[in-house]
């Protein structure tokens, strides 16, 4: 399967880098590119990228933005955070807005690869020191949090869906893989998000590694 991929950054020499370091690459085509939010947002609809590679500082729309807003209108869209911001506040908001996967621009050409064939595949991809970042938030939480039952009380079935999608995979990916329809998936996120009280992607994550269901 040839993965089709959307380059989102305003830095030319960085697209022309990019591209220059995905030639090689037999499962990777390039489709487009943006230079600014606005045009990754056309461009989502209009190219249809499997995956997007989204810079954070874009002029006009902050990847941020783009990255929530893309989501909301193709939620079959993966986007990969390629961005030289390192720190917490970022990273949290790029999971939060629907980013699958995160990794700073000083990262080896192997690492990114990964990152896109595992977006491209509905999982999620966390550079290592990144993914350091959930561990100590979840752990912060976890000491300031009361003791609950194990799972809180998540039905069989809603403990599927949720490993599912801490792992990033789409409602119709878990449609298929649990062979029930797409709404129904959409039921069971919106009982576990309620029963968990979770607001975010994020959230969904961090719970999810702190019971053990993945490991960051």
């Amino acid at each position: 399967m040839t993965i089709r991929l959307l380059l989102a950054d305003d830095h030319a020499v960085v697209r022309s880098g990019l591209k220059m370091l995905l030639a090689s690459e037999t499962d990777v085509e390039i489709v487009g590119e943006a230079g600014n939010g606005s045009d990754a947002v056309i461009l989502a609809g209009s190219a249809r990228p499997d995956v997007i590679l989204m810079d954070i500082g874009l002029p006009d729309m902050t990847g941020i933005e783009a990255t929530r807003l893309i989501k909301s209108k193709f939620p079959n869209i993966s986007i990969v955070a390629l961005t030289i911001h390192e720190d917490e506040e970022y990273f949290f908001k790029m999971l939060e807005a629907g980013a699958s996967g995160y990794v700073p621009k000083r990262a080896a050409p192997e690492e990114l690869l990964t990152a896109i064939r595992a977006a491209s595949q509905g999982e999620v991809y966390l550079y290592p020191s990144l993914a350091k970042l959930l561990v100590k938030d979840y752990l912060s939480q976890e000491r300031a949090a009361e003791n609950k039952p194990a799972l809180d009380g998540l039905t069989g079935r809603e403990q599927e869906v949720l490993s599912l999608l801490a792992e990033g995979a789409a409602n119709n990916r878990i449609a298929e893989t649990l062979v029930i329809s797409p709404k129904t998936v959409e039921r069971h996120r919106e009982n576990i998000m309620r029963k968990l009280k979770l607001h975010s992607r994020a959230d969904l994550v961090r719970y999810a590694i702190r019971k053990g269901i993945i490991k960051a």
